[in-house]
């Protein structure tokens, strides 16, 4: 067969006909709808490797003789380290195996291509076996053949692959979030945009004064909801600067513009956030309201001696109270 729509680097020391079966693996595992564009070279490199380990296949030659749980093929993590090392010119160390586990097998488990054999053992019990699940093994023998895409896109059209499965998962996971004009976002999970679905939709109708929201950034997409003109309107500062906020609100009806960061990890407002801030909006035409927002105390807490004066808290555990750090006045810009 050609090999032909995957390339890269190998480690040091492959040698031409090894280099071939890990690309043959690559395909393979490409066509099962395992997604590997966002892998280095070594991960590839590596992951193919452990694939070829539990069905005992050393070259280009073995496919046919490709072995699976049927066939009494069952392998543990340290001797699939062995195997790398003789087959493959590896020197990985035996003690590496939990990176076998944790690293090269992890899709390989997830696609349900490799089945533990000991799933209800410790994750890190060295003695804990895997082998090729009986129905992918039957196109894998085929490889090098004219058939091995027909009868594993057969099996595909049954069991489904990966990445539609994480596909579906992620979008059964989004958080949706609707806006003030009316239009519906969807986040990507985690807590951090958990936090952010409250701030617009708790924290701006209790607090923002009829305030639109003209940016959100989602941890998946920076830019998910963005009205660059309005923003333009108001002379804010250059859109792809790496020093915007979480969320930018703003209420017609006091010119006040409302710079609030979601923290769950980082990005509090502090004294020196608040200046660069300060300096970059400059010639806004609205008024600044700075915002720092919590999930809850807990979280306030660890980040309180951070926060800077003349600024405003507000914690989503308790939604109808603001912290007011300061100043002359109650909510309100300096």
């Amino acid at each position: 067969m050609d090999i032909p729509q995957i390339t890269l680097r190998f480690r040091e020391g492959k040698s031409p006909e090894v280099q071939r079966v890990l690309l043959e693996a690559l395909i393979f595992l490409h066509a099962t709808g395992i997604p590997l564009s966002d892998k280095t070279d070594r991960n590839l490199e590596r992951m193919a490797m452990a694939f070829l380990a539990v069905g005992n296949v050393k070259s280009s030659e073995d496919w046919d003789k490709l072995k699976d749980i049927n066939s009494g093929r069952v392998i543990t993590t340290r001797g699939i380290i062995d195997f790398y090392n003789a087959a493959f010119g590896e020197a990985i160390s035996s003690g590496s195996y939990d990176d076998i586990r944790r690293k090269d097998l992890l899709l390989l488990v997830e696609a349900g291509i490799v089945v533990q054999t000991s799933p209800l053992s410790a994750r890190n019990d060295p003695s804990r076996g895997y082998a090729l699940a009986p129905e992918f093994a039957i196109p894998a023998r085929l490889m090098g053949t004219e058939k091995w895409e027909a009868v594993l896109q057969v099996l595909l059209a049954r069991v489904g692959t990966l990445q539609e499965r994480l596909t579906t998962k992620r979008q059964l996971e989004m958080i949706p979030v609707t806006i003030s004009s009316g239009a519906t976002l969807e986040f990507s999970p985690g807590e951090h945009n958990l936090l952010q679905k409250a701030i617009i939709e708790e924290f701006l109708p209790r607090y923002g004064y009829g305030a639109e929201v003209l940016y959100v950034g989602d941890t998946a997409d920076k830019f998910l909801h963005i009205e660059r003109e309005r923003l333009a309107e108001l002379q804010f500062f250059e859109l792809a600067h790496g020093e915007l906020p979480d969320i930018v609100a703003y209420s017609v009806s006091k010119n006040w513009l409302y710079l609030i960061e979601a923290v769950h990890s980082s990005g509090v407002i502090s004294e020196m956030r608040k200046s660069k801030l300060r300096q970059l909006t400059q010639n806004c035409t609205a008024d600044i309201i700075y915002v720092t927002a919590f999930l809850n105390r807990a979280k306030f807490r660890e980040f309180l001696p951070q926060i800077a004066w003349e600024t405003e808290v507000w914690i989503a555990d308790s939604p109808d109270h603001l912290i007011h750090f300061n100043g002359d006045r109650f909510l309100g810009p300096y």
